[in-house]
Parts: structure tokens; C-alpha cells; sequence
């Protein structure tokens, strides 16, 4: 349940009808979810690319696509280390689809908001629970995952963005938090990497205002790690993706779960964290892990 497609003009063209695919000869899960949904999933050796694919609703979101989404993350084949995700045409994704809204026609076989209003506590809750797994499996221990961002990630386009471990913007990026202004809030698990990236403060005022953050602003304040030249923004989301899956894949995950977890430990807690991980690794190392 979130905002944007309606605040950028996305047109009522249909989505784009590929599916998952996988250049490897391996199956993709939710591949066959995918298909019609505007997503596309290729597997490149060691890293899978995830492809917002209905570049003329600017790639705008529906419960559907979400699903499809949740089903990749779930079923990515095991030996795949990083994902990158990213976007077709001239934005990343203008949010959720307006047909989503009062009086935006509605999507077949979806509740619009104002149907979702209508749903007790509970049923409300696993809605939106649902939802949210479309947003939660990027930051697993087990992948690195960077998004390559150009034009507009408004609402859940901006979440989706703050999904993923890494963003690499385009120097047209822009994002926006428009729920706020809208009479809701952020809710697909944006919030708290928005708080982790900038601070509270910061974070507070992006939302509350709703206002457009540039690429540029993006970088100074960690929200996205370069900004490159339009054309050159899928050569440096690849770059560095190899750059990721260079170093061996169990320190990788070791070193991310360490990191992940630091802002929730004391002082005294993550050096004793540091101590158990660095002994499995030499006992893996040494090949007396077990």
C-alpha cells in the first residue's frame, strides 16, 4: 500500500508480457509469476538480474508484481551470491499503480485501497504482511544486492530502491517519500534502511515532506553509494557487482552478517561477534569447520 504512480502522469498502458528467464540453462523460481507481471529474471554466473520490465506505466507496482517479486527471492537457485536490480525506460518505478487508488478503475482480481479499508485487524495486517515480503528477502545474509537507479523511485519505487544492500544512481535519480503527504505512511519496509542510511532527523524530513532528493544529495548523504553519468549506470551497478563476488563467498556473508547486526550490539557484544566469526572461518580455512 503505497504511493507515486499517480503524482508522475504513468499512462493506462498494459504491462509488458516477459517473464523470468535464466541465460544459464538453470530454473528461476518465479519466473512463472513473473510472466506478465513486468519482471524479468536473468542469471549471469554467480549474480542474478532482476528487471523492472513495463517501462511505460514507469514501472509502477501492483500486488501482483509484488507477488512475483516474493516468489524470485524465495526460489533464486543457491549458488547465485548478488543480485542486480533494475529498471526499464526513463524512471525506476513511479510507485504504486494509481489504479490502485479511489476512483483509479481498479486492477482485476486486486483490492484497491479503499477495499483494503474495509478488512478487519488481522486481515489487514496479513495484507500488508504480504506485501512486504516483496521488499524483505534482498538484504538475506546470503546476497548482496545493488540497484541501479535512474529517474523517478517514488514511493514504493524509493522502498524498493532502500531494499537492496547498495544503491548506484544515475545522475537523473530522484527520489521521493509522497505517503506522507497523502494521509499514509511508508510501509514496505522503507523506513527503517531510510533511518539506518541518514539518521533520523534526516530520514523525518524526506518523509514527512515528501520533497524530491537528487542524486547527487544522494551520495553526500549515504542513501546511495556514486552517482555516474545515465549511460554509464548499468556498466558501474555490474562493476560493482564483480567487485562484491570477488572476495570468497562465506567471509562475504560472514562480514555482512557482522555489519548487519552491529547497530543492534554493544560495544563488548560485537567484538564477541567478530571472535566467533573469525573462528569459523579459520576453522573452515583449515578445513576442521564443520
Amino acid at each position: 500500500m503505497d504511493v507515486g504512480a499517480n503524482q508522475l502522469g504513468s499512462n493506462d498502458n498494459t504491462s509488458d508480457n516477459r517473464g523470468g528467464t535464466d541465460n544459464s540453462g538453470r530454473g528461476v523460481g518465479g519466473a512463472d509469476s513473473a510472466a506478465g507481471q513486468g519482471l524479468s529474471v536473468v542469471i549471469e554466473g554467480a549474480f542474478a538480474v532482476v528487471s523492472l520490465t513495463n517501462p511505460d506505466r514507469r514501472n509502477a507496482q501492483t500486488p501482483a508484481l509484488w507477488r512475483a517479486l516474493a516468489a524470485v527471492g524465495r526460489d533464486l537457485p543457491g549458488d547465485v551470491r548478488a543480485v542486480l536490480l533494475r529498471a526499464e525506460g526513463v524512471s525506476f518505478s513511479a510507485g504504486l499503480d494509481r489504479r490502485m487508488f479511489p476512483g483509479g478503475g481498479g486492477i482485476p482480481g486486486e483490492s484497491d485501497l479503499s477495499t483494503l479499508a474495509g478488512a478487519s485487524d488481522d486481515e489487514l495486517d496479513a495484507t500488508i504482511a504480504s506485501f512486504q515480503e516483496a521488499f524483505t528477502w534482498w538484504r538475506r545474509p546470503d546476497l548482496i544486492t545493488v540497484a541501479a537507479v535512474q529517474g523517478h523511485a517514488v514511493g514504493a519505487g524509493f522502498q524498493l530502491a532502500l531494499a537492496c544492500d547498495l544503491r548506484v544512481c544515475a545522475d537523473d535519480a530522484r527520489f521521493s517519500m509522497r505517503e506522507t503527504a497523502l494521509g499514509l505512511v511508508p510501509d514496505l519496509a522503507g523506513t527503517k534502511p531510510l533511518t539506518d542510511l541518514v539518521g533520523y532527523a534526516r530520514a523525518l524530513e524526506i518523509c514527512v515532506t515528501g520533497r524530491w532528493v537528487g542524486a547527487e544529495e544522494a551520495v553526500s548523504m549515504g542513501l546511495a553509494t556514486l552517482a555516474v553519468p545515465r549511460e554509464e549506470l548499468d556498466g558501474a551497478a555490474r562493476d560493482l557487482i564483480a567487485a562484491l563476488v570477488a572476495a570468497p563467498r562465506d567471509a562475504v556473508i560472514e562480514t555482512k552478517a557482522l555489519l548487519a547486526g552491529a547497530a543492534t550490539r554493544g560495544y563488548d557484544e560485537q567484538r564477541a561477534a567478530e571472535r566467533a566469526a573469525q573462528a569459523r572461518r579459520l576453522r573452515d580455512l583449515a578445513g576442521t569447520g564443520e
